[in-house]
């Protein structure tokens, strides 16, 4: 390796303190953060969960990337006057910060940090030179948390993919096995591939670890993309042969096997295997090369000369452009400091802890969810029982979950998210047609799923209330919370849910009636718990 150490120049190679540019530039940072304070809190939060427990390492990172890129472009003495198109990134990026604040999601708060940091980069660098920073700054989404609809949808496809790989490996060690939904069936003991399962604690830091790899890669660049693409898929393979193995030391040593340190310490071997792995990728992608290099070699880890580079800093020079910047950053904060957002107007709701146990004819039994469910589900109110009628057939589980704001990192899924976990398969769902005259839902539509497990089955009813609509598509239930928060200042919504055993020979068309009399019943009572 070699040092590629430039003399003590900052990006325009101006030599010197200059205490005018650093005065902008510190300006610049300073006024930023209050329109981005949410979304700085946001990240601390999500930092400290363990799917994004690698957060705070991104930074870090980035600023190595963007050091040793600075390290090896020369400076250079000609003026820059390409700085403008960064403050209208700069622009874009405030106005998306605005927007976030404005329906209170620190997330797409987030997002804009980072595109402003872009227009930064090319404010003080200028586009034709700052452009060719894109890495670093791209790097910095990997520290960023996924939207939670996007979160569950992902977990629950790699629980699926986890689940099957798992019970393929299970047997392949002659372990007799049945997999029902994300139930991993051993006769004696069954696993459930949880959430936690799902691999996305070790795909999230190995994306990002992958992506520093390609980039530090010296190799053609379809190398470079071999190394980036593989990790979601060799991640998957391992946390998949992970479940195998615990699998396989469950039925051998019995349950303990699949909890406490054991667990944890799987956990982290299958991760530096990742990371391992990797390497011997890289190993043999050289090989296949005319001139191969050795590891060393073949990882530009080069770290000489970074502190001097990064001392550039203290002589960037001011511009137009960048006090341009710092009066927009600081005029848009000044806005949005000085205005007040909407508002939501105090809910008018009863607790569901008032929900009458006797609604009509039926008569209901609470129970509560698990601890650990409950975590997941974050509500701030539900309510979850078993419904019969005198004389009747069957009965209606009811089950409701209440939010009052769906905006700051909690929020709906979709059902079809959990039914796996207790293993259950969606066997038919579509959107159905129901009417319940005499309240205020008149005819809307819901889902309707039909979900097996063995030989039950059971039919179900749900949607999403929201704001007196009903809702079949979560996606389009976060797109009415982005509208209403904005215009009224409300994000509140609930998940309502109906449930009835289908029994042994029993016509479908009897569930619906079953579901569809327990509704019209229950219905006339929700609005108060759930305000339209």
């Amino acid at each position: 390796m070699h040092s590629t150490q430039q003399p003590d120049l900052h990006a325009d190679g101006v030599r010197g303190l200059n205490l005018q540019g650093l005065f902008w530039f510190g300006l610049l940072l300073a006024v930023s953060v209050p329109v981005f304070w949410i979304g700085f809190v946001s990240l601390v939060k999500a930092w400290g969960t363990a799917e994004y427990s690698h957060g705070p390492l991104i930074p870090l990172i980035s600023l190595y990337l963007f050091l040793r890129e600075l390290r090896r472009s020369p400076p250079s003495d000609a003026p820059v006057t390409d700085r403008w198109p960064g403050v209208l990134v700069i622009g874009v990026a405030l106005a998306i910060a605005v927007f976030g604040n404005l329906v209170r999601i620190p997330d797409i708060v987030t997002y804009g940090f980072i595109l402003w940091v872009g227009g930064v980069v090319l404010t003080v660098f200028g586009w034709k030179r700052g452009i060719t920073h894109w890495a670093p700054v791209l790097h910095l989404v990997f520290m960023l948390p996924l939207p939670q609809f996007l979160y569950w949808q992902l977990s629950i496809f790699l629980q699926q993919i986890s689940s099957v790989l798992g019970v393929w490996f299970v047997s392949l060690a002659g372990v007799s096995v049945y997999l029902e939904g994300n139930i991993i069936d051993l006769g004696v003991y069954k696993l459930q591939v949880a959430e936690a399962c799902s691999g996305l604690r070790y795909l999230f830091p190995i994306l990002s670890f992958s992506y520093l790899f390609a980039i530090l890669y010296r190799g053609p660049m379809w190398h470079k993309a071999v190394l980036l693409l593989s990790a979601a898929p060799l991640t998957v393979f391992m946390n998949s042969f992970r479940i195998g193995v615990i699998g396989v030391l469950v039925n051998s040593y019995g349950i303990e096997q699949a909890e406490g340190f054991l667990h944890f310490f799987e956990g982290w071997v299958i991760f530096l295997a990742c990371v391992g792995i990797l390497f011997l990728m890289a190993i043999a992608l050289q090989r296949l090369t005319p001139n191969p290099l050795s590891l060393a070699d073949a990882i530009d880890m080069d770290f000489q000369g970074l502190g001097g580079v990064a001392a550039r800093i203290l002589s960037i020079r001011s511009s137009a452009a960048m006090i341009g910047a710092a009066g927009l950053t600081a005029a848009v904060t000044a806005m949005w400091v000085s205005i007040s957002p909407p508002e939501a107007p105090p809910l008018d709701r009863d607790p569901f802890a008032l929900f009458p146990n006797t609604v009509g004819d039926w008569s209901g039994t609470r129970a509560r969810l698990d601890a650990d469910v409950e975590a997941v589900l974050a509500a701030d109110d539900y309510f979850h029982a078993n419904f019969a009628s005198a004389g009747g057939d069957g009965f209606v589980n009811f089950f409701v979950a209440f939010y009052d704001k769906q905006t700051e990192g909690s929020g709906i899924h979709s059902p079809e998210v959990c039914l796996p976990v207790g293993g259950w398969e969606v066997y038919a769902i579509e959107p159905y047609s129901v009417s319940v005259p005499g309240t205020v839902y008149g005819t809307f539509e819901v889902n309707r799923a039909v979900i097996e497990k063995g030989v039950s089955r059971q039919l179900v009813y749900y949607w999403f209330e929201q704001r007196g609509k009903r809702m079949t598509s979560d996606y389009l239930a976060k797109a009415s919370v982005l509208y209403d928060s904005l215009r009224s200042g409300r994000s509140d919504g609930a998940l309502v849910r109906f449930v009835t055993p289908i029994a042994p020979g029993e016509p479908e068309e009897n569930a619906d009636a079953r579901l569809q009399s327990f509704m019209q019943e229950s219905l006339q009572r929700l609005p108060r718990f759930v305000p339209e």
